[in-house]
């Protein structure tokens, strides 16, 4: 069986921002599950035993190797898509997270083929589906932690 297809996936997201109103985001790469060459913030199931917090931390370290302090989080929402054809739902349960910005690297180079930060404001193109819909659905939310 396969998550978020045969069965309802839930992911912990994250928007981790450094203080000065910029959001880090990542490139997927082709070995992404999918929505390769898209624009994403990082996310990750939910693994068994750990709680919501533990999980989006350890996803915060493994992508972007470094630590980072969890400052809020958005409601756990639904997530409907598309991948190749077939319908997938998937739970999020984000969070945002500050970082220092010259602790984070590329913790994951097979799926991340660039690391940048951008002001909220300008954000790169195409985005990740989930999270552009996400940041739609919370923009108010998001400016709370992206205003200098």
């Amino acid at each position: 069986m396969k998550i978020g297809f045969d069965f309802v996936g839930i992911t912990t997201a994250f928007y981790c921002h450094d203080g000065n109103g910029n959001i880090l985001m990542h490139k997927r790469t082709t070995q992404c599950r999918d929505e390769h060459g898209r624009w994403d913030t990082g996310s990750g199931k939910l693994e068994f035993n750990l709680s919501l917090e533990e999980n989006v931390l350890q996803e915060v370290l493994e992508e972007y190797g470094c630590k980072g302090v969890i400052e809020g989080q958005l409601p756990a929402h639904d997530i409907f898509r598309e991948q190749e054809g077939v319908k997938t739902h998937w739970i999020a349960v984000p969070f945002f997270i500050k970082v220092n910005p010259a602790e984070v690297k590329n913790g994951e180079p097979h799926k991340i083929d660039e690391l940048t930060w951008f002001p909220i404001d300008k954000l790169p193109k195409p985005l990740h589906t989930g999270f552009e819909y996400t940041f739609n659905r919370y923009k108010k939310d998001f400016l709370k932690y992206f205003r200098k």
